[in-house]
């Protein structure tokens, strides 16, 4: 455009001639023209052949300068090239049904914009005169140019899929570049009324050195273009670009008014404006409500449905999700709902299962309240019969649209309150949230109503479970304590059972100094096992102390002893020196009741033995008696599952425990059973060898 002798620039035009006709021949041998026609890769060839002519005028421009009207007609014309495939993409896309038209603004923007570039260069080439001045307007309709361009760019990039960037990334990157600088080029030449002359001297080597990314695209993948395709919210990000590029060019005209009726301090003006004006394009893009503004603003205008529900949905359900703390759900739901309407407060309110009145449980940004409201309420029983969401800004204006409703005293003293959003699980209402009024205005439509509902029902199911999540923690408590009762309870039957015999035989031997002695050992053990068996119930816990060894003989002996004193007898065929490693009063329990209930299950004359011996690797423990025995099913079934015996007073315990213990020292039980004929109960615990050295062997002789 300006004829200057200027050795750089002569190169950089040059270069950009070979670059863009190169360009264009290896884009043409792709097949571009053949029938089909595929319009976006004509588009690229036409970009390529008005590139190159823009690069060979501008070359002789500077030898002839009024080879720049023509070379000026080139540049608007590359430009329109360049908008044409960008459209043809997405009306590809749109014609293979997979992606809507979603900005019918584009191929207008993209026609009229470069029209109007050739409208003013006609005015420029016909009223510009050299000494007259800048052709400023010829540099704003340029500048608006590069903007749309940089949008449609945008529009592109943010809409490729993942198998498409690899192919499409270099060409955005290119078109990027080469908007961007003439951005910065015409940018400046509208705000000081004058080309840079340094940045119009690179301009053609700029060109030149993008063309390769251009080619890349082109040489990577010829599918491409087929792939690409346009989401909804496109639309909100390239508006938001193309107003800040409305508002860059609204501060340059108005920089360029006050540089030129400024005189002196025109200039100072500009740069002081131009500072305010960054200043406040940061506030507006920080700013929440500015934002909320644009959403509302292009949901009315620009789209038949407000939302795009696929992107509201996975928001909302990724924030219900998100717990960074126990108790959180309650504040997730109600930032759920509010980020739908843009609603910077709300608070929620619950009916837990055991009470008849909802009381509020979480908050945002709302006060405190500590009434509750009760189901039969007039608040209540308005959403029970209607399942409204209940529009309080509407009810303060027009009431009878609410058929009377009378709010409580709490919601009409909060005038930040703004919706009522019931939280539905099936029939049953679970709770409600109230939501504070909307940082812009909005109007509350059947869309609006239907998607806080439907949100509601989800909302509600992730707050049932979260109540039911607590009470399984809280059944699981009482379970795991009502358990422990349960042992603690079987276990005090033992020792009753075994101090009413020894009452029973205290009256006839009262007088022998043997039994003495032995009631007297049979209290004091008696005594700390009650101790060790509170403790456990106090704090939750299966006895302390480390496992150590364990004669396995010595509790055979002892459990002969106590079976004598009952007037029974127990045959004992124990091999010397079997021991293995636990606790040893667990062990003499789990034995115990081996050996009671085969006493329970026979009669006098019938046999009952304890045999310990080594099998392989492991101590063997087996307990017989040839009494009524049990069925096959009850052993498969039921023997050791808590509350099952076969006993009348029995209740189920002690072969639950039992079989639990053995399992947690790594050993196994067998039983061998029948009806009739008796039962064979083997356990298989870890074998210690070394048993003279063992410490269990010290400590039982200290």
């Amino acid at each position: 455009m300006i004829g200057v002798d200027n050795s750089l620039m002569a190169w950089g035009f040059a270069a950009a001639a070979l670059a863009y006709a190169l360009l264009g021949f290896l884009v043409a041998r792709q097949g571009y023209l053949k029938r089909p026609v595929n319009r976006p890769g004509v588009a690229i060839l036409l970009a390529a052949v008005l590139t190159t002519t823009w690069a060979g005028l501008s070359l002789l421009a500077l030898a002839a300068p009024i080879w720049w009207v023509w070379a000026a007609v080139a540049d608007v014309c590359r430009y329109a090239a360049w908008f044409a495939f960008i459209v043809f993409l997405f009306r590809a896309s749109a014609d293979q049904g997979r992606a809507l038209d979603a900005a019918p603004w584009m191929a207008p923007l993209a026609v009229a914009l470069p029209l109007l570039s050739l409208l003013s260069l006609v005015f420029s080439a016909i009223w510009f005169q050299p000494s007259g001045g800048a052709p400023v307007g010829l540099f704003l309709s340029m500048m608006l140019l590069s903007v749309l361009g940089l949008v449609l760019v945008e529009q592109l990039f943010r809409n490729l899929p993942e198998d498409a960037l690899w192919s499409a990334k270099p060409i955005c990157l290119g078109l990027a570049g080469i908007f961007l600088f003439d951005l910065y080029l015409y940018s400046q030449a509208v705000l000081f009324a004058g080309i840079d002359q340094d940045a119009w001297n690179i301009r053609g080597i700029v060109h030149a050195a993008l063309m390769p990314l251009l080619l890349l695209s082109t040489t990577r993948h010829r599918n491409w273009i087929a792939k690409i395709r346009v989401s909804r919210k496109v639309v909100f990000h390239s508006a938001t670009l193309l107003m800040a590029g409305g508002y860059l060019l609204f501060i340059a005209g108005v920089g360029y008014y006050v540089r030129y009726f400024g005189s002196d301090w025109g200039r100072a003006l500009q740069l002081a404006l131009v500072f305010l004006a960054l200043v406040l394009l940061i506030a507006l893009a920080l700013s929440r409500s500015f934002r909320a503004h644009l959403r509302v603003m292009l949901g009315k205008h620009f789209f038949s449905y407000r939302y795009d529900y696929r992107e509201e949905w996975l928001k909302f359900t990724q924030t219900l999700s998100t717990q960074s703390a126990p108790g959180e759900t309650g504040l997730n739901v109600i930032r759920g709902l509010a980020d739908m309407l843009e609603s910077p407060a709300g608070a929620l309110w619950l009916r837990r299962p055991d009470e008849k009145l909802y009381r509020q449980v979480a908050r945002w940004n709302l006060p405190q309240q500590s009434q509750t409201e009760p189901v039969d309420s007039a608040l209540l029983d308005f959403m029970h019969r209607t399942g409204w969401v209940v529009n309080l800004e509407e009810y303060r204006v027009s009431p009878d649209r609410y058929e009377n409703l009378t709010l409580p005293d709490w919601l009409q003293a909060q005038a930040q309150a703004w919706l009522l959003v019931p939280l539905w699980l099936g029939n049953e209402l679970l709770g409600f949230v109230v939501l504070g009024s909307p940082r812009t205005r909005m109007d509350v439509n059947w869309e609006v109503t239907d998607l806080l509902k439907t949100a509601g029902r989800q909302a509600a199911s992730f707050l049932a479970q979260m109540q039911s999540t607590e009470a399984l923690l809280e059944a699981r408590k009482f379970e795991a304590f009502s358990r422990m009762s349960a042992f603690v309870v079987h276990d005090l039957k033992n020792i009753v059972t075994q101090l009413s015999l020894m009452v029973k035989n205290a009256k006839r031997l009262s007088h022998n100094p043997e039994f003495q002695a032995d009631m007297l050992m049979t209290v004091e053990n008696s005594l700390e096992r009650m101790r060790q068996l509170m403790l456990q119930l106090r704090e939750g816990a299966a006895p302390g102390g480390a496992a150590v060894g364990v004669d396995l003989g010595r509790i055979a002996q002892g459990l002969a002893q106590s079976v004598s004193r009952r007037g029974r007898e127990l045959e004992v065929d124990v091999q010397p020196r079997v021991a293995t490693r636990g606790h040893e009063d667990r062990l003499e329990r789990v034995m115990g009741h081996l050996v009671n209930n085969a006493l329970d299950a026979t009669e006098s004359p019938q046999r009952v033995w304890l045999k310990i011996d080594r099998f392989g690797s492991h101590a063997r423990v087996e307990v017989g008696d040839n009494g009524m025995g049990m069925s096959e099913s009850f052993v498969q079934e039921r023997l050791f599952k808590p509350f099952q015996t076969t006993k009348e007073a029995g209740m189920g315990i002690g072969a639950y425990e039992s079989f639990q213990y053995v399992q947690e020292l790594g050993g196994k039980v067998s039983v061998d059973s029948r009806e009739g004929e008796g039962t064979v109960v083997t356990l298989l615990l870890p074998l210690i060898e070394s048993f003279q050295e063992s410490d269990w062997h010290q400590l039982g002789e200290a």
